[in-house]
């Protein structure tokens, strides 16, 4: 053995797998029997790729490409082959073998590039190798365990060539627990844990492509989507981690009958195609009891993305004392450059699961995920189906850390209910008998989380309700099915082992654990989808053979990876590159868009509970204490739903402005800068509008320089329309009925400014300065809010950028209409000079600047040079032509009822009271609302909406 050892931090058996446990260590040394498995050393890299990595989008990804195309990626990004290559010949000389040297026929992934090498170890060696050896003892519960004493450590010169992650392919080691009995009991309510879940299991059930397309809006449908039909979109190859089983079926199994069992599935869900299924298995697969798991992530896939190829990585498999570990699975996934995925979708858990923070274990599987990134791969990971407190009766809350990387994209699970299973389920009906009578503040609600047509006109297989997943249910002191210990809530809370991301803290999050510790870290899940509850998917039996009713957040996982490779297949119509890493995105767009997410605000995930009790479930009897940490479903982001479920076409459409937006036009100048210390300065010479919205009546400030003026905004009516109804309205098969019952529901103060470039810029809310949260995320789409307490007031832009696809000349944008007042309207779009309104030196209100509008009028394509609008209630889209990359386009309303002009310029309308009136108010990404009347009506800036889209015709107008 080597006679210098370094220690490796944080490697106790309990950081291994037993993170927050408060546990004490395993006791005993006695001896162990026969034990080999196989072990990844895991090199640091090169050079750190963070900052690349922590750019933009669109910097990384124009950084990632020319990297690539010059074959230097992982000459930077991967281990120094030098070091490399002096491990190997170090592990020669302590007699360790390398997997590769005992078998060059195997599952693993062993290169620089990836910079593993898989080695065996076992009982004659594992001291060796680490420092100490493996013993036999007991936890405090008086199980039996396999562990180490102290840190592993490794040989100095190991470590000094830069070894520091470490991944074991072996089931041996097992999570140790606190004592039971160390919890205090909450107190829970009798049956139904949750909300929107209790519908007799299997009443709805719907192929999963009809969830997809009827219930989330996914952007390719009917023809797109129908490989009959000739237009059917090609998306790319989706990667599903199946370790262990592949696509295995049983051993007598004839060749080709996957493929076939596929087809027939197909078949049966109306795909007239032949599906293409691909297994990478070079250690072997076989049937386990993931087979279930394996068919439900096949089904959900094929039947959403029909031209999607599949490939199923079974990972190390089993042979040469294998144990196909996801890890392994992940592994072959991001280093196959053959099938080469766009996209990963995993529903497996990792072991381990728990592992401590600055653990070998963690440094591990946290830079398998950069691998990923690095290698422009989008990785989807259920967030797993163990409610909040995540299976570990340790009394907190728990996620599984090994799969908190932020380069992950996390999935929750919600349960979605039609109206027919709405009218089933006892916990909504309240809620269903509002609804029906049409009460405003039920359907309000409804309508953030998706609803799109008023439910009393609706037919009872129509979307209804979204709440968190969680099927828990208690009687007396017995919990239905398997418990706390079952999967039977979508997981979700704060990963403490991980910082919160960037564009988590830029959103405003911090977030933290429910528990006493209050701990904070990433936040998760990032998004959710249907995971089960009232609605499953119809999906193959684990053999392939039959249908039933599939779920879990290992239905929502693939269902998102089916969404993202969608988003690919637009973003290379439209010229643009690959999304890979992108967990950015979906914030910023969540932020300047929050229509592109339906909003999830019922039910909860809690499920803490510690070992020992009083409590127990119904299928093994275990004694449990439940403790009531958890996580509630509320307005915007929270930690049982994340950002909510999808709303693909609309999110497409954002994702695609952002994309382009950062590609092309990073120079263009946002609404406000930062000083990098706190404070804000005009970004340009621009009018400003100034929207405020409160509870209550405010007086608010506006500081500019040395100036400042202040105005008093009354309190808004209750349904005031948000961003996100104004986006929503914006849908072509949106209920007008929906829309006319929310007329006329007055907006809080609104007032103008101009700034001038580089001027400081500050507000105030009563006698308080209010904060820009999110203004880093919003600022270059054209507004910013500033908060303090629950008061907004928002700083916005009369004025659209045209920031075209690929910022071409001469480019049709898409007009949307929604028209919410009963005079007859129309409106004007102009090119100004500048974010103030000037057309040829003459300024909104001079003389001429009418005569001014009209010469600088864009041409409709449904023709003239204005649209009327379609009507109350009714909807209209059409385009803009001739419009040219960096326009700054403006618009003006005419009441053609009362022959009244209004302005997006305050200063070139009609005044009261001395003050000119602002009939413009903005609803976030290229989008506003109108008021129609003179003096200013009812204040509810929804006579029109309006929506300009500048990239969704690029391409082949898949989105548009």
């Amino acid at each position: 053995m080597p006679s210098q050892y370094t220690p490796l931090p944080n490697s106790t058996y309990l950081d291994y797998d037993s993170y927050r446990s408060d546990a004490p260590s395993p006791t005993g040394a006695g001896a162990i029997g026969n034990f080999t498995f196989n072990v990844a050393l895991v090199l640091d890299r090169a050079n750190d790729p963070t900052a690349l990595l922590q750019s933009d989008w669109a910097s990384r990804q124009q950084q990632l490409e020319t990297l690539t195309d010059s074959s230097t990626l992982w000459s930077i990004y991967g281990a120094n082959a030098a070091a490399y290559n002096q491990v190997l010949s170090q592990l020669g000389g302590l007699g360790i073998q390398t997997v590769n040297q005992i078998d060059p026929v195997n599952g693993y992934v062993s290169s620089a590039e990836s910079r593993t090498i898989w080695v065996q170890v076992g009982q004659s060696n594992f001291a060796t190798l680490f420092g100490t050896p493996l013993v036999a003892g007991h936890d405090q519960a008086g199980h039996a365990v396999a562990y180490w004493q102290g840190n592993l450590s490794l040989p100095q010169r190991l470590a000094d060539l830069g070894v520091k992650g470490l991944w074991f392919d072996t089931d041996m080691f097992a999570t140790v627990l606190a004592p039971s009995g160390a919890g205090s009991a909450a107190a829970l309510p009798q049956g139904a844990q949750g909300i929107g879940n209790s519908a007799p299991r299997g009443d709805v059930v719907l192929y999963p492509q009809d969830i997809a397309q009827d219930f989330y809006n996914f952007p390719l449908s009917g023809a797109l989507w129908d490989p009959s039909s000739g237009h059917a979109v090609t998306t790319g190859t989706i990667g599903l981690l199946e370790p262990g089983i592949g696509s295995a079926l049983g051993p007598d199994t004839p060749a080709g009958e996957f493929q076939a069992l596929l087809d027939a599935y197909r078949a049966t869900a109306g795909i007239g195609t032949s599906g293409r299924a691909t297994t990478i298995a070079l250690g072997g697969q076989q049937v386990t009891s993931d087979a279930g798991e394996r068919s439900l992530d096949v089904g959900v896939a094929t039947a959403i993305n029909p031209q999607s190829p599949l490939v199923l990585y079974a990972g190390s498999g089993f042979s040469g004392h294998a144990n196909a570990d996801a890890y392994t699975a992940y592994q072959a996934a991001f280093w196959d450059t053959v099938n080469d995925p766009d996209v990963v979708s995993s529903s497996y858990r990792f072991h381990p699961t728990m592992a401590a923070p600055g653990s070998p274990f963690l440094f591990a599987v946290d830079q398998l995920f950069v691998d990923a990134a690095l290698r422009g791969i989008t990785v989807l990971t259920s967030a797993g189906d163990g409610g909040s407190g995540g299976w570990t009766g340790d009394g907190l809350t728990n996620v599984v850390s090994t799969r908190g990387s932020p380069y992950n994209l996390m999935v929750g699970g919600t349960s979605l209910s039609t109206l027919a299973a709405a009218g089933a389920d006892p916990t909504l009906a309240d809620i269903l008998t509002l609804a029906m009578a049409g009460d405003r503040a039920t359907i309000w609600d409804l309508v953030a989380g998706g609803l799109t047509a008023l439910p009393a006109s609706s037919g009872p297989a129509s979307h209804f309700v979204e709440a968190v997943w969680n099927t828990y249910a208690l009687s007396g002191s017995t919990f239905a099915k398997n418990g706390y210990l079952g999967n039977l809530a979508g997981a979700g809370g704060a990963d403490s082992s991980h910082r919160v991301p960037s564009y988590q803290s830029d959103f405003g999050l911090v977030p933290a654990t429910a528990d006493p510790a209050a701990l904070v870290g990433r936040g998760l899940p990032d998004v959710s989808a249907n995971a089960g509850g009232n609605l499953f998917y119809d999906v193959p039996q684990a053999a392939m053979d039959g249908l039933h009713g599939g779920g879990g957040t290992s239905a929502s996982a693939p269902l998102w990876a089916a969404l993202v490779s969608q988003f690919n297949a637009i973003f290379h119509d439209q010229g643009l590159p690959k999304l890979g890493y992108m967990n950015d995105l979906l914030y910023i767009a969540a932020a300047i868009a929050p229509g592109s997410f339906n909003d999830v605000t019922l039910g909860n995930n809690v499920s803490s509970f510690a070992l020992g009790g009083a409590y127990s479930d119904a299928e093994t009897g275990t004694a449990i204490t439940p403790t009531g940490y958890g996580y509630q479903a509320s307005p915007g982001f929270d930690l049982a739903t994340g950002l909510g479920s999808p709303n693909g076409l609309l999110l497409a459409r954002a994702l695609t402005d952002i994309a382009h937006s950062e590609m092309w036009f990073r120079s263009a100048p946002h609404v406000i800068d930062s000083t990098g210390h706190g404070g804000w300065t005009s970004g340009a010479d621009q009018s400003l509008l100034l929207q405020t919205a409160s509870h209550t009546g405010i007086d608010v400030g506006l500081h500019l320089g040395p100036d400042a003026f202040g105005f008093f905004s009354p309190a808004p009516d209750a349904f005031a329309w948000t961003s996100r109804m104004a986006e929503q309205s914006l849908q072509a098969d949106f209920d007008p009925a929906l829309v006319i019952m929310f007329d006329k529901q007055a907006q809080g103060g609104l007032a103008a400014a101009h700034a001038s470039s580089g001027e400081a810029l500050a507000v105030s809310i009563g006698a308080s300065p209010a904060q820009a949260i999110q203004a880093s995320l919003t600022s270059p789409f054209g507004f910013a809010d500033f908060l303090s307490g629950d008061t907004a007031v928002r700083v916005a832009r009369p004025v659209a950028v045209a920031e075209t696809a690929d910022a071409h000349n001469d480019q049709t944008a898409i007009v949307r209409l929604r028209q919410d007042g009963q005079d007859n309207l129309s409106i004007t779009f102009y090119r100004v000079d500048d974010l103030s309104g000037a057309i040829n030196g003459l300024h909104p209100g001079d003389a001429g600047y009418q005569a001014a509008v009209q010469a600088r009028a864009y041409q409709m394509m449904s023709g003239g040079t204005s649209i009327g609008g379609p009507g109350y209630g009714n909807y209209e889209q059409t385009g803009l032509g001739h419009v040219n990359a960096g326009d700054l386009v403006a618009m003006q309303l005419t009441n053609n009822t009362h022959g009244n002009v209004y302005s997006g310029f305050a200063q070139a309308n009609e005044t009261v009271a001395g003050q000119p009136v602002g009939h413009l108010w903005n609803y976030g990404l290229n989008t506003w609302g109108w008021e129609d009347t003179y003096g200013g009506g009812d204040r509810d800036y929804n006579d029109l909406i309006v929506q300009l889209d500048f990239t969704s015709a690029a391409g082949h107008g898949w989105i548009a």
